[in-house]
């Protein structure tokens, strides 16, 4: 399941009584400061939810579906997400069950 921007920001105008916009500068400065944090290096933590980290592709090969031909896929940053323990608790919506 997907959560929108808008989603997230109706939620907190719903459940905290901010206007509409102000809860939508909210969550889209709350996103910009993870961007910006990101960018210089650093990963976000954010306790009992997760953690995101900047992580190196190489380059490598690939191809291109439609033509099938073969091309080079560039080096590149990927921002990368690694759920906390106990958002992966089974009993969340979502979540994982531990194996055995």
């Amino acid at each position: 399941m997907a959560v929108t921007k808008k989603e997230l920001s109706d939620h907190l105008a719903d459940h905290l009584g901010l206007t509409r916009r102000e809860s939508q500068g909210l969550v889209e400065t709350f996103f910009a400061t993870i961007r910006e944090t990101l960018a210089t290096g650093e990963e976000v933590k954010l306790s009992g939810f997760g953690k995101f980290t900047l992580r190196e592709k190489k380059p490598r090969p690939g191809r291109n579906p439609r033509t099938l031909v073969p091309t080079e896929i560039a080096a590149r940053r990927v921002v990368s997400f690694r759920a906390s323990n106990r958002l992966r608790q089974p009993g969340n919506p979502g979540g994982e069950s531990p194996g055995p």
